[in-house]
């Protein structure tokens, strides 16, 4: 099992944008990530149940993953977010 503990950076969260490369990004892993944010768990491979979180910039989500690239998954994801989607901001 990995996990690991991010703070949203981009300026606009979990947008529409952010929530879409979020998803492309993790259907390229068989392991599920599941964002855990504000007391809900949902799968980062829905791109609703990302939106649906409503989560912000400087909100803490915890990633899980478990499965056989679920290392590497995590890593990924905690780099995009790291990136800040690539928005530059």
């Amino acid at each position: 099992m990995a996990e690991k503990k991010i703070i949203i950076s981009n300026k606009l969260g979990l947008h529409a944008r952010a929530a879409a490369k979020l998803v492309q990004l993790t259907a390229r892993f068989s392991s599920p990530v599941f964002l855990h944010c504000k007391g809900k768990e949902i799968n980062s491979k829905s791109i609703l149940g990302v939106m649906m979180l409503a989560a912000g910039k400087g909100t803490e989500v915890t990633l899980k993953s478990e499965g056989a690239d679920a290392e590497d998954a995590v890593n990924a994801v905690a780099e995009l977010f790291d990136r800040k989607f690539d928005e530059g901001e």
